[in-house]
């Protein structure tokens, strides 16, 4: 299995595809055993993409010590030189976005072309959702409180109505196969507890990268109003919505075509 072996930590990653690097960093409890993922979904025709679990995730070492986002962005840059890359297109979605927004922060010479996806800025420009408030919220109770909220339309008067489509929803996100496993827990933790401090805000107006924030008109974890916000607060950058909520990469079909056509510069 591969494994890049950076200052702090092992980091388990996964590449294909061909084209240009792109580096995809995933969101809130990523690991790329869970399929399908970004590997089976058109990014990975289109460029040469690197994916990879996280600190406290996946495969990956699950140190039980505080995280902070510089260290999440600082092991982005550590598995890009552990891979030999010096630049990439860089696609971070949820929790990955924030990650995201701290690695041009910090590492702007590296990022390409960026596309922050169902993300928030924290502080004054609004935070997502706080998962760590939830954290008693356990399988299928967690996924019944989160499902109206991940996407707004699903209500209760939805949810009555789609019953069968409802419980399959439920089905899928309320199982953890990898439940158990040691340091899971904590390492989950972990990622919530500096995911609770992000906060970009007053220096998102130095990105000077070309950057794309794409977002789901029903989505109340990274709320309509952050995605504006990010767009007024990153110079040039360029802001769509897609018919869908948090997870509007799979609900729209124009979504990730969208972000394949602006990292490619054709919009």
């Amino acid at each position: 299995m591969p494994f890049a072996a950076t200052p702090s930590l092992n980091l388990y990653y996964e590449r294909a595809g061909a084209g240009e690097p792109l580096l995809f960093i995933s969101g809130t409890g990523g690991d790329l055993r869970n399929k399908p993922n970004v590997f089976d979904g058109p990014l990975a025709r289109a460029f040469d993409v690197l994916a990879y679990d996280q600190r406290g995730l996946g495969q990956s070492d699950k140190p039980d010590q505080t995280y902070s986002m510089a260290d999440y962005a600082d092991d982005a840059a550590a598995l890009m030189d552990a891979i030999g890359w010096e630049t990439a297109h860089v696609v971070g979605v949820s929790f990955g976005g924030m990650v995201a927004q701290e690695f041009v922060l910090r590492h702007p010479q590296r990022v390409r072309r960026l596309v922050l996806a169902c993300t928030s800025p924290g502080g004054a420009g609004g935070a997502s959702f706080p998962f760590h408030e939830i954290d008693h919220l356990q399988g299928e109770a967690r996924a019944r409180h989160l499902a109206p909220i991940s996407d707004t339309r699903q209500d209760a008067a939805w949810q009555a109505a789609n019953a069968e489509l409802f419980a399959q929803i439920i089905a899928m996100t309320a199982t953890d196969p990898f439940a158990g496993e040691p340091g899971r827990v904590e390492g989950a933790r972990r990622q919530l507890e500096a995911r609770s401090h992000h906060d970009v805000w007053d220096r998102l107006p130095r990105v000077k990268t070309p950057t794309l924030i794409a977002a789901g008109r029903f989505d109340g974890i990274a709320q309509p109003q952050a995605q504006l916000n990010l767009a007024i607060q990153i110079p040039g950058s360029t802001l769509r919505f897609f018919k869908g909520g948090h997870m509007f990469m799979i609900q729209d079909r124009n979504a990730t075509p969208a972000m394949i056509d602006f990292l490619n510069g054709k919009a």
